[in-house]
């Protein structure tokens, strides 16, 4: 099968369809999506799934229709529903004889960086032995009210990590549409405009809509992997697409050139917070590559940590560098605008001369 992409390929499955709309697993379904998961696998392509679907599992179990509203009540949908939901995937995948591993995730370990790169080990060694990991979001035991949107952006996240080569989203719909209602067959770039076409979605049992589906596939190709929104109902849709016909959206690639801690910082962080700096202080990190200093900072916008991540953005409030701050929110007000020297002087000690330093900072082209 000739296939215009490359060999390593991202699958991300949601909730809608996965699951009846009495919320049972639907395992004619998982039967289809796991055979063609396996025929890529079997012909050379390194395929990671990303599955929603255990707080729906749990919920069906649990006998409870509308989805949780607290956290300790979701924890326990997915603590039953992960599995359940694991389970059925193994066995199908048993009647292809295929092996698969569980993997599950949450912001915490994606934001750390040591524990970012064991996960890359552990997933490149599953792929290595053709194992194909099954990731879901570890909602069993995330406090934090940071959501993936349906794993939408957790697809993303897991792709720009292993470097692949393909991202695609099954959904229940047939891709982006435009005004019209037909289908946008491809888009060069993910601007207000195309952001403007999603409606946000809720339903009982999930938590994704087009525009959670547009948000991942924005930070997808600029990390530079392409990304198709398609009907996961459709026959044979991942051997379909992998042969290059059209069906859903297809959302083109950036050219991607950073590598390790700052594509870290660039794609996978979620940042806390903002500083909005003066043209010099934008000047010399877009043109220079320098370190941001607190003389250039002119505000700060949002309350942070030492060590977050932080947008960048200039006087007209658009974010064009991203990085780790070294000084909390609270420290930064007092010395912005100052000069290195007086750091000291006016907090009574001095971490950095540096707000943000360069080997922590990154410009976004």
């Amino acid at each position: 099968m000739h296939s215009p992409f490359k060999k390593r390929v991202v699958v991300k499955v949601g909730t809608s369809i996965l699951t009846s709309p009495t919320g049972e697993l639907n395992f004619s379904y998982l039967k289809s999506i796991v055979s063609d998961l396996v025929s890529l696998n079997s012909l050379g392509k390194e395929v990671v799934l990303v599955s929603s679907g255990a707080i729906a599992c749990g919920m069906k179990k649990l006998n409870i229709k509308n989805r949780p509203k607290t956290i300790p009540l979701k924890q326990a949908c997915a603590s039953i529903g992960q599995s359940y939901l694991m389970h059925s995937y193994e066995v199908c995948f048993q009647e292809n004889k295929q092996l698969v591993a569980q993997v599950l995730l949450t912001h915490k370990e994606l934001s750390e960086r040591k524990s970012y790169i064991n996960i890359y080990h552990a997933l490149s060694t599953l792929i290595k032995h053709q194992v194909i990991p099954i990731v879901n979001e570890n909602d069993a035991v995330a406090t934090e009210e940071l959501k993936f949107g349906d794993n939408d952006i957790l697809s993303a996240l897991v792709a720009i990590l292993i470097r692949a080569d393909l991202l695609i989203i099954l959904t229940d719909v047939e891709g982006l549409l435009n005004k019209q209602k037909e289908v946008i067959e491809v888009v060069e770039e993910i601007n207000p405009l195309i952001f403007s076409l999603a409606k946000k979605t809720s339903k009982e049992t999930t938590t994704g809509g087009m525009l959670a589906k547009l948000s991942a596939a924005s930070r997808a190709v600029k990390g530079g992997i392409t990304t198709i929104i398609a009907n996961g109902k459709t026959p044979q849709i991942l051997n379909k697409l992998m042969r290059g016909e059209k069906s859903g959206t297809l959302f083109k690639a950036k050219e991607d050139s950073l590598a390790g801690r700052k594509r870290w910082i660039a794609y996978a962080l979620t940042p806390m917070g903002s500083i909005k700096v003066d043209e010099g202080a934008r000047q010399v990190i877009m043109e220079k590559g320098k370190s941001l200093l607190p003389s250039g900072v002119i505000e700060v916008c949002d309350d942070f940590e030492q060590g977050d991540c932080i947008r960048v953005i200039n006087k007209e409030g658009v974010e064009f560098a991203r990085g780790l701050i070294n000084y909390s929110s609270l420290e930064l007000r007092k010395i912005l605008g100052k000069k290195t020297i007086e750091i000291k002087e006016v907090l009574g000690y001095k971490y950095y001369d540096e707000v943000v330093h360069r080997s922590n900072l990154v410009v976004l082209r």
